[in-house]
């Protein structure tokens, strides 16, 4: 039993910083009880990180000691491992555009998969599911202008585009714009009016 231990492990360093390891992708080196032990018991010893139900990372080693890889890389990997999408929250957009200076204190982030919750060593990430059209874009500044808006809600998304329109490459505002009837109707109304106003 040592020696699936090790062949995890051996597996787990062979992947990118951040990959999560998850049973399922293990089933070559054992069956799925033995595998589950294991993992068990390289997360009892730290030699794994249990980031949630089934799913564990890599602890990263530097010379000041270990540390959990970064929310970014974590997030990253499992969407592309599960294939979901994963955005950063309304909040954290809103602030990275401008439009609040509040600093979002808990790592959110809205996926296409189940709402769930993911430990990185002390930090725990919320994964919350969230509608189609807050996902439109993932990865496009159109798109974290959508969120952005979502969050700040119907009163403060007037104000909130007439920043936009002039913060935004005139190509993403046109995207934003197109992108309009997928999105609800006070949103899509209020695109309508900063777009031709």
């Amino acid at each position: 039993m040592q020696r699936l231990t090790e062949q995890i492990l051996a597996h787990a360093k062979g992947l990118p910083e951040g990959t999560p390891v998850a049973a399922k992708s293990l089933l070559h080196l054992g069956n799925r009880a033995a595998v589950d032990q294991a993992l068990s018991r390289l997360a009892e010893r730290t030699q794994l990180i249990r980031a949630g139900r089934g799913v564990y990372l890599l602890p990263v080693t530097s010379r000041f000691g270990t540390r959990a890889p970064s929310v970014e890389q974590a997030v990253e990997a499992l969407a592309s491992q599960r294939g979901e999408t994963i955005v950063p929250s309304g909040a954290a957009a809103a602030n990275t555009l401008g439009l609040t200076t509040q600093v979002p204190v808990r790592s959110v982030y809205l996926t296409s998969g189940r709402t769930r919750k993911m430990s990185l060593g002390k930090q725990v990430v919320e994964l919350r599911h969230a509608p189609r059209w807050q996902l439109a874009m993932a990865h496009r500044p159109a798109g974290e202008a959508v969120r952005a808006l979502a969050w700040l809600g119907p009163e403060k998304a007037g104000a909130a585009l007439q920043t936009l329109k002039r913060k935004l490459p005139p190509g993403a505002f046109s995207e934003l714009v197109a992108v309009a009837p997928q999105l609800p109707t006070w949103l899509a109304r209020s695109l309508g009016k900063a777009a031709h106003g």
